[in-house]
């Protein structure tokens, strides 16, 4: 038996409608909180829409589990993120048009300095999507100065570099003490032969791209021991019909086995008393958190993860794991 402690997912996208119905409880069982994200359509940019979406989360999953809540990423005045601020985590910033409902996002990076002077005065966290323009190996990379620049020019303002990919990102971590990451289940087994190297698997297809077998074992050996980084799935659930088309939409739903695959990982490693850190740990320390106390318990007991969960492939699907959640 493994107890996990008030895990939480800090990346999570947990859509609208149908959708969220669907796919929300599957969070909600494994983890006592999640950190949700603002891409939706319309994009999250005021408190009355953040107030709204976490009420439309919580007649989904109960009381029992926590939507840390975001803001879209804009030009915010002091007055406007001072009434947020005790209803949400951090801002999201997106590039514009880097991925999933991110055309509101910024195209000037720029233009973000006002707001972000702001967030460091009110202590709101900020939150990146870190990609840039160009050859979509090199698009984390292309940022990062980006979040050099900001790190080193607002030294008060924590900063999350969410889903990192690549082995320079982890490297940029030993830096700046005010800059942290999450890192997905994905990306610490995936590389992008495992997508593209045979035929194509259109439900490995993910924004930032799996990168090179260096980064994923840099993602794993920052996974067990980095102070600054801790998990966020950025499971991000598309209809089949989305994913085996043209045009195939980027995510990778990774909720309903995110806390088995990543105990069968841990173990793989002989680091399952770190697990815990990873999971929760260091992301309280890194947001200042209290989550709310539950114990989520695992067994060794294996499962074949099933072929779909609704409209929905998960990530895993037909696989045998080792791992179990329990009730």
């Amino acid at each position: 038996m493994l107890i996990l402690h008030s895990p939480m997912d800090m990346h999570v996208h947990l859509r609208q409608g149908d959708m969220l119905a669907l796919v929300a409880p599957h969070t909600a069982r494994d983890f006592a909180a999640a950190v949700v994200m603002p891409n939706l359509t319309p994009p999250v940019t005021s408190l009355a829409q953040v107030l709204d979406y976490r009420q439309e989360i919580l007649r989904v999953t109960g009381e029992s589990f926590t939507p840390f809540m975001t803001l879209f990423f804009r030009a915010y005045s002091r007055e406007e993120l001072l009434a947020a601020r005790p209803h949400i985590i951090g801002l999201k910033l997106y590039p514009a048009g880097m991925t999933t409902n991110s055309e509101d996002g910024l195209a000037d990076m720029r233009q973000a300095n006002a707001t972000l002077a702001i967030m460091e005065e009110l202590g709101i966290p900020l939150l990146i999507h870190g990609e840039g323009c160009g050859f979509v190996m090199d698009r984390e990379a292309a940022f990062l100065p980006v979040v050099r620049e900001w790190a080193g020019a607002f030294p008060r303002l924590r900063i999350v570099l969410e889903h990192v990919t690549t082995e320079a990102g982890v490297k940029l971590l030993d830096r700046f003490e005010n800059l942290f990451a999450t890192i997905t289940l994905h990306h610490l087994f995936i590389t992008l032969d495992d997508v593209l190297g045979g035929l194509m698997r259109p439900h490995l297809f993910c924004k930032p791209v799996a990168k090179r077998p260096e980064d994923r074992d840099a993602l794993r050996r920052a996974a067990l021991d980095h102070p600054q980084a801790f998990f966020g799935s950025d499971t991000a659930p598309h209809p089949v019909t989305a994913k085996e088309a043209p045009g195939c939409a980027a995510g990778i739903f990774s909720a309903p086995v995110a806390l088995p695959a990543l105990a069968g990982l841990f173990e793989e490693l002989d680091a399952l008393d770190r697990l815990q850190a990873f999971v929760s740990d260091r992301a309280c320390a890194a947001y200042g958190l209290t989550p709310m106390a539950r114990d989520v318990r695992l067994e060794r007991s294996a499962w074949t993860v099933p072929q779909s969960i609704g409209c929905v492939v998960p990530y895993l699907a037909g696989q045998s794991l080792d791992w179990r959640v329990v009730d």
